[in-house]
């Protein structure tokens, strides 16, 4: 599933390429057909996300709202239009760019109000200037639920998935079965400041990399800046059975809660 990161960038992308400008939006597959038509031909007015939520706001109090979940994207295009390929839910044509939305768990027109009320239910966004992390270090310092549990909780934090929450809780050596409130503050600043740069850098970079430097294995003079290294851009997610890069144990996996958890046992051993 994309995480914050991905939406984050979307969002910039829709805005550089359709906001303030009248944009055509149809629904070639036809599940978002009614909706469409309250915004076809509208100036879209802004684009913005929270979390994993997309938001196209467009006059008259409607918004269009996206959640691609594990098989949506977004396509962007340039050039003559062409007939739809595949189930296009959504497609919006703007003056210079066009896009097809596929597979998106929800796509919907809603009002401010509803949108407000979406949003009242999502934890803190790492990559939101107004976000409030002390909502998020309320909910985990409280809490008995392991932090492999809370870092994947989008109402605790919003944007985090998979990938960030086995890297996170790696970079900062915690078990990822230690109760939330064991966290103690210090370590929870900690792993919120890097959640706010990691996120950051993953929208800069349009990848996930959150290996430090002196941890790679590659050759350094060759490699170049903003670039995967190696193809080794990860600690622990996906690495299972290979050597950990910091103490060469090999990366253990299980499932939790219905989804794959990474971890390192040695670095990230239980206190």
């Amino acid at each position: 599933m994309p995480e914050g990161h991905t939406i984050r960038r979307l969002a910039r992308t829709h805005t550089r390429r359709f906001v303030g400008h009248e944009v055509a939006v149809t629904s070639p597959q036809g599940r978002f057909a009614q909706d469409a038509e309250l915004v076809d031909g509208q100036v879209l007015q802004r684009a913005d996300a929270h979390g994993k939520h997309l938001f196209h706001v467009y006059a008259d109090d409607l918004v269009v709202h996206v959640h691609l979940g594990l098989y949506g994207k977004f396509s962007l295009h340039t050039g003559d239009v062409t007939p739809p390929r595949g189930q296009v839910r959504m497609r919006m044509v703007g003056p210079t760019h066009w896009a097809d939305l596929r597979g998106p768990i929800a796509c919907e027109v809603l009002t401010e109000g509803e949108v407000d009320g979406l949003r009242s239910r999502l934890g803190a966004d790492p990559l939101r200037r107004d976000t409030d992390p002390e909502t998020a270090w309320a909910r985990i310092s409280r809490s008995r639920a392991p932090l492999a549990t809370l870092l994947m909780d989008q109402s605790v934090i919003a944007g985090v998935g998979n990938v960030y929450r086995a890297e996170v809780l790696f970079r900062h050596g915690l078990d990822p079965l230690l109760p939330g409130r064991k966290l103690g503050r210090e370590r929870w600043e900690a792993v919120w400041a890097d959640l706010v740069d990691l996120l950051a850098d993953g929208v800069r970079r349009g990848a996930i990399d959150t290996v430090r430097y002196e941890h790679r294995s590659c050759d350094h003079e060759h490699d170049q800046p903003h670039r995967r290294s190696c193809g080794r851009e990860v600690y622990v997610y996906r690495r299972t059975g290979q050597a950990c890069r910091v103490c060469s144990t090999e990366i253990s996996k299980r499932t939790h809660a219905s989804r794959n958890l990474f971890w390192c046992a040695r670095c990230q051993a239980a206190t």
